[in-house]
């Protein structure tokens, strides 16, 4: 990555991602960060934050962070000793909200990629 001072933005923004998206997963945290947050973290305006993302990567702020998040549920998923319910609870969602939000980014309901898994095994 170009040690320019938007990429240094998109990369310390994919890093508060992913560190918000461990805390979550190890129970430090018990709320999603919204886009406002990440930047107030990194001390730059929302808006700034937002251009800069869709100028360097091409997608949006929020596009990036919802790939985050659903690359997250999908690693819970790999493990069976969690529930689909769980892993909604962990992720912030009320579980019908989940399995709807999971669908319409998956493609596949939470349960069905579960399945799609265990016969790959």
């Amino acid at each position: 990555m170009k040690n320019t001072r938007p990429h240094q933005i998109l990369s310390q923004f994919i890093q508060l991602i992913d560190e918000h998206l461990a805390d979550l997963i190890h129970h430090r945290a018990t709320d999603m960060q919204e886009i406002e947050n990440f930047a107030e973290l990194m001390h730059i305006h929302p808006t700034h934050l937002s251009n800069t993302i869709k100028e360097v990567s091409g997608t949006s702020a929020c596009g990036i962070y919802q790939t985050k998040i659903i690359e997250t549920a999908k690693q819970l998923l790999a493990d069976p000793s969690l529930t689909i319910r769980d892993i909604a609870f962990t992720l912030t969602f009320d579980p019908s909200q989940f399995t709807k939000w999971f669908k319409r980014l998956a493609g596949t309901t939470p349960k069905q990629y579960r399945a799609g898994l265990a016969m790959k095994a």
